[in-house]
């Protein structure tokens, strides 16, 4: 789309057709991506909501079911996230003060962050399927005793870990996500693309990509640091 104006000065942003001022049409931008945050954070907070409720049931066997997680690597994706959260505001920064290339390797950063979670995640997650702990035809509660018997209900034990993956794996989808995005947002930085004239692309990117770490913030306290 055209911008107002004959002339289009590369280093301004560019007011597309449909708004009147560059404030009206960045305002739109983060009201567009708030209203989608919005809808995601009712999708997990449904999540949260169940895990809360059989949480609460089966109070006792949701710690004992907890104990194959290991709190380490949980512990140690969330500074990753933390890391990769305080990256992206830099980038952000950097944007805002036209300093491309310290932009670009921090979005690297960012991204480099994003593939250690899942390298992590995967870790995680592949000892499950060895123990049979993924909730399918084959789960088998205690995953350590040939007959299944003692240490909770298998039947609640299968609940405890259809929430965890469901609820991990749709965050680390979220990180999948994230790095497509960041990617792209790269890749038309570096292109001098005409949708990036401004810093409010790489905000929209930043908060979306916080948003991951949030919802994270949550998942690490309610699967890997439940009380006895």
């Amino acid at each position: 789309m055209a911008a107002h104006g004959a002339a289009i000065d590369p280093n301004e942003p560019v007011v597309y057709e449909q708004y009147e001022t560059i404030e009206q049409q960045q305002e739109t931008y983060l009201v567009g991506m708030w209203s989608f945050l919005v809808t995601e954070v009712m999708m997990f907070g449904a999540l949260f909501l169940v895990y809360s409720l059989y949480r609460w049931k089966f109070r006792g066997e949701f710690f004992m079911f907890h104990e194959e997680l290991s709190w380490q690597w949980g512990g140690l994706n969330t500074m990753n996230l933390l890391f990769s959260s305080f990256l992206m505001a830099k980038a952000v920064q950097a944007t805002q003060l036209k300093r491309a290339k310290a932009q670009m390797w921090y979005l690297a950063g960012t991204i480099v962050c994003a593939f250690i979670f899942l390298i992590i995640k995967a870790i995680e997650w592949i000892p499950k399927f060895e123990h049979h702990l993924v909730p399918t035809a084959s789960f088998h509660w205690p995953p350590h005793e040939p007959h299944g018997s003692g240490g909770g209900s298998p039947e609640h034990a299968k609940i405890f870990y259809s929430l965890y993956f469901t609820m991990t794996g749709l965050h680390g989808l979220h990180v999948v996500i994230g790095i497509i995005a960041i990617t792209i947002l790269m890749v038309m930085t570096k292109l001098k693309a005409k949708a990036i004239t401004d810093y409010i692309p790489t905000e929209m990117v930043g908060l979306y990509w916080h948003f991951v770490d949030l919802v994270w913030i949550f998942l690490y306290p309610l699967f890997y640091l439940i009380p006895r």
